[in-house]
């Protein structure tokens, strides 16, 4: 028998190198990490926001998801909403850049060898807007694991107890945080690409 391929959006365990992260802040500083308990009106706000994207663009919102903490019901997350806005290029920043500007957005960092990520911060409701192109791998990613843990109370658990825990921790940018949530992240990760049942995983150990 031949392996068993790894599925097609996994990614390899490795952490960010804040130098390049800083390198790729377009605007202001990071701010320090509060997680705070589930807040019943961040799917309102995120509606919210939504309103306001699709305002400034129209029929150039090709899709816009809720990701992140904010997005599953009773997981503790920093205040921000977190949400996935594709375009029909994303490294084309002339077709949207100017529109998302006039109605509140900031462009915060520029990515272009990460899929052409962009992402916008806004301050009402407060929101990082993550950019990508229909073909992007990291979107699908985002919803993958917001979909495993709005249906594995267990793993949402744990993984909010971990934020909380960091959070307590003071630190001053979310980046390293995140790199201390990384573990963690990636097994989870390794669960829902286990569970696909329309493609095979081998299992692939943090490191490997």
């Amino acid at each position: 028998m031949g392996q068993v391929p790894t599925h097609p959006l996994w990614r390899p365990y490795e952490l960010v190198d804040l130098e390049e992260v800083a390198k790729a802040r377009l605007a202001g500083p990071s701010r320090p990490v509060e997680v705070v308990p589930y807040d019943e009106g961040w799917p309102s706000e995120f509606a919210r926001l939504s309103s306001i994207v699709r305002g400034a663009l129209g029929d150039r919102v090709l899709a816009l998801e809720h990701v992140g903490s904010t997005a599953v019901p009773g997981l503790a997350a920093k205040p921000v909403i977190d949400a996935d806005l594709t375009v029909a290029d994303s490294g084309d920043e002339a077709t949207y850049v100017s529109d998302l500007e006039a109605v509140g957005f900031v462009l915060r960092f520029r990515e272009p060898e990460w899929e052409e990520h962009r992402v916008f911060a806004a301050e009402d409701p407060r929101a990082n807007l993550h950019v990508w192109s229909p073909d992007s791998v990291e979107a699908r990613r985002h919803a993958a694991f917001r979909d495993w843990l709005r249906s594995h109370d267990e793993d949402r658990d744990a993984y909010g107890a971990l934020k909380t825990e960091l959070a307590g921790r003071g630190f001053g940018d979310v980046m390293d945080y995140n790199n201390h949530k990384a573990a963690l992240v990636y097994d989870l990760y390794e669960k829902v690409f286990a569970d696909d049942p329309a493609h095979g995983h081998d299992p692939q150990q943090r490191g490997q």
